[in-house]
């Protein structure tokens, strides 16, 4: 049981930061801001590997999305 919450709680936070990251890109907010590079720490390890395997769809990054729908899979699956 607590596992499984440890594993919901991660997910969560991650998630919540993957769409904080991704509605962070559409305003002009510099690159050193502390909270954006909170966001890049958290988010990265997750994203980065996504995005080698995920092809850009012109110049929108879908990787956030694929991250969102494997955390969210693999909650219902805990």
């Amino acid at each position: 049981m607590i596992v499984r919450r440890v594993i919901e709680i991660v997910a969560d936070i991650l998630t919540f930061a993957i769409i904080a990251r991704a509605l962070l890109t559409w305003f002009p907010i510099r690159q050193d801001n502390p909270i954006v590079n909170l966001l890049n720490v958290i988010t990265e390890p997750f994203l980065a590997p996504l995005r080698r395997i995920i092809p850009r769809i012109g110049m929108i990054d879908i990787s956030p999305l694929v991250a969102i729908l494997i955390l969210q899979l693999i909650r219902t699956i805990v």
